[in-house]
């Protein structure tokens, strides 16, 4: 039989068991607190992690916006104005010699010297306040000023105008001031410019034999004083060159119009201009051919005046199409007497013809109607002697020398016993 324990045993086991749970206790309160540590630092970790992407990103953020600001900086920043440039200002006070001109972010403009001087009408019409534009002539002069030009600045924009009206194809009516022997001088815009003969429509164009620029002249400076529609078909500002055309910028380009045109055609038209050397036609707006004298007719034609009046209507054939320009035949709408005359005559053939005309090379004569040939002055020594052989109208023995009818080319020798 087990005995019980005894107090002190008792004691000692309660002493055991109390430090037991006080160790456990201590433990557990240990593991408690130890946890919520743990978390803590978990807590602090995460925290600190947020924190610091939460920074880079403001930070990022930062850097975009100075990026942004940079670039709206830089962008909105103007470039420096420089020599030859047109700037706008506004006016900010006038002495008797200077005028002072505000031009934002640069700084201040000036006017004076030769440019005041230069400008003076200008100068006398603006006040404090005025918007200008003004051409720069020098960036930092002594006085820490930019030096303009009014006068420069005019034209530069008037030659700037005169680019866009050539663009726009704009049209003006302008007064003839003075003419040369090759077109006439006008005045735009205080630019004087010119206007060459070419560019004259048929109306105003000078119809003068063989390009006499005495007669040309005479007939161009009929046309001053009166005013004429014409565009600017050509500026250049450093050689202060301005070019004029009266011909229809509205119209197609002349180019695409005789295009429709081939050699071979049949064309009719109305005579616009008689000349010396032939007739000018009018084969639709803005389009001439011209029939040379050699092809009115297959016989010799002294006087175009006598057959034709301008207004009449002819039909003709094209013969030829070369830079820009249509030559046509009335003749070649007529059968050619070089085929019959092919067929009866040869070289060395003793013929009859009749002296139809003189010039420097000798005399014009003919075996039948369109068909001649040239008897050499050669033949005869002089002009003089050759005049009394030979009369106008009369018919004499002749050799053909040279027959190339294909060419119409024909020589003839007087025969013996004339």
């Amino acid at each position: 039989m087990s005995r019980p324990p005894d107090r002190h045993e008792s004691m000692n086991r309660n002493t055991s068991f109390a430090k037991f749970q006080m160790i456990t206790k201590t433990k557990e309160t240990a593991e408690k607190k130890a946890a919520p540590a743990e978390i803590a630092v978990k807590e602090t970790t995460a925290k600190e992690t947020r924190r610091s992407k939460a920074g880079e990103k403001e930070s990022r953020e930062a850097q975009l916006k100075k990026e942004t600001l940079m670039g709206r900086f830089f962008a909105e920043t103007k470039t420096p104005p420089s020599i030859g440039d047109v700037i706008d200002g506004t006016v900010i006070a006038l002495d008797k010699a200077s005028v002072f001109v505000d031009l934002p972010p640069f700084g201040t403009g000036i006017i004076y010297g030769r440019e005041y001087i230069n400008a003076r009408d200008i100068i006398k019409k603006i006040n404090p306040g005025d918007s200008i534009a003004g051409k720069v002539v020098s960036v930092d002069n002594k006085q820490g000023y930019i030096e303009i030009s009014l006068k420069e600045a005019r034209q530069a924009i008037i030659w700037n105008e005169a680019e866009e009206a050539i663009k726009n194809k704009n049209v003006y009516e302008l007064a003839v001031q003075d003419a040369n022997k090759g077109g006439l001088i006008m005045n735009w815009q205080g630019i004087v410019g010119f206007l060459p003969a070419s560019q004259l429509n048929a109306s105003h164009y000078p119809r003068v034999t063989d390009g006499d620029k005495d007669r040309i002249l005479e007939e161009l400076k009929k046309l001053i004083g009166r005013k004429i529609t014409v565009s600017i078909i050509g500026a250049v500002p450093k050689e202060s060159k301005l070019i004029f055309s009266e011909k229809n910028p509205e119209l197609k380009n002349k180019d695409k119009i005789i295009d429709k045109y081939e050699v071979g055609d049949e064309v009719e038209g109305e005579i616009t201009g008689i000349v010396d050397f032939g007739l000018f036609i009018k084969l639709e707006e803005e389009l001439e051919g011209l029939v040379h004298i050699s092809e009115i007719d297959w016989g010799l034609v002294d006087n175009i005046k006598a057959m034709f009046k301008v207004g009449d209507k002819v039909r003709a054939k094209v013969i030829e199409i070369k830079e820009g320009k249509i030559s046509l035949s009335i003749k070649a709408l007529c059968p050619n007497p070089w085929i019959e005359a092919e067929k009866k005559f040869k070289k060395d053939d003793a013929v009859q013809a009749v002296i139809i005309k003189f010039n420097k090379h000798g005399a014009l004569a003919s075996i039948e109607e369109g068909v001649a040939g040239l008897v050499h002055i050669s033949e005869f020594g002089s002009e003089t002697k050759m005049r009394e052989k030979l009369s106008l109208g009369k018919s004499y023995a002749f050799k053909i020398t040279l027959f190339e009818p294909k060419e119409q080319r024909m020589t003839l020798s007087l025969a013996e016993g004339n």
